[in-house]
């Protein structure tokens, strides 16, 4: 079993990026760079909710997180005239974002936290919950909150940029190539940091849950 895709796939969302829903960015972002303000409010609301997700796994903290989303999207909305669509506007945005609370966390090291907020209910069978309701007798809040405290311990170890590929590629499901584009690094250190990544958190999760 692999322990930390377990673990982690409870974030995952329904993410379409299709072709289409591209086209519609597009779209958009012409309009926006034309003069219709209102047209950027409607990408505001398509990723508010993911990029909020992000920079709060990212940062572990509700305000940090509601801050860095509204920088984002400012900083966004002043550049959107350099947008030439070379890239989806998603990966662009994500650029943007990342770049800033990665530069915010290192001048604020402070504890940084994965969130379960995302749990469903269906989660609730996966082998890794079984494994630790095997061990611990308890109930599943009570289980949830030690996997997200042991979670936390494990990601707190990683460096920033290694955290973050964790949190685009096994939370929001980005290719790595498109984490590539996001954070301004090779294919090729991207899976290298994920592939360490992902040793140290099992390393760190695997004594739990045997």
């Amino acid at each position: 079993m692999n322990i930390v895709r377990s673990a982690t796939k409870v974030f995952a969302s329904d993410k379409d990026q299709s072709t289409s829903g591209m086209d519609v960015d597009f779209a958009l972002v012409e309009r926006v760079q034309t003069g219709d303000v209102a047209a950027f409010d409607e990408l505001v609301r398509k990723y508010r909710t993911r990029l909020y997700s992000v920079m709060y796994n990212l940062t572990g903290n509700r305000e940090d997180a509601s801050d860095l989303t509204q920088d984002a999207f400012i900083k966004a909305f002043q550049s959107i005239g350099r947008f030439r669509g070379k890239s989806a506007f998603y990966t662009w945005l994500y650029r943007i974002a990342v770049n800033h609370a990665l530069t915010f966390i290192k001048k604020n090291r402070r504890r940084r936290f994965f969130s379960f907020d995302n749990m469903t209910e269906e989660a609730g069978a996966d082998e890794i919950f079984e494994a630790i309701a095997s061990k611990t007798r308890t109930e599943k809040a009570v289980l949830m909150e030690e996997l997200q405290e042991r979670l936390n311990e494990s990601l707190q170890k990683l460096s920033e940029k290694h955290r973050a590929v964790v949190v685009l590629h096994e939370i929001e499901g980005l290719s790595h190539a498109e984490i590539a584009e996001i954070t301004g690094a090779s294919i090729g250190t991207v899976r290298s940091r994920l592939h360490y990544a992902k040793n140290q958190l099992q390393a760190d999760l695997q004594p739990y849950l045997s």
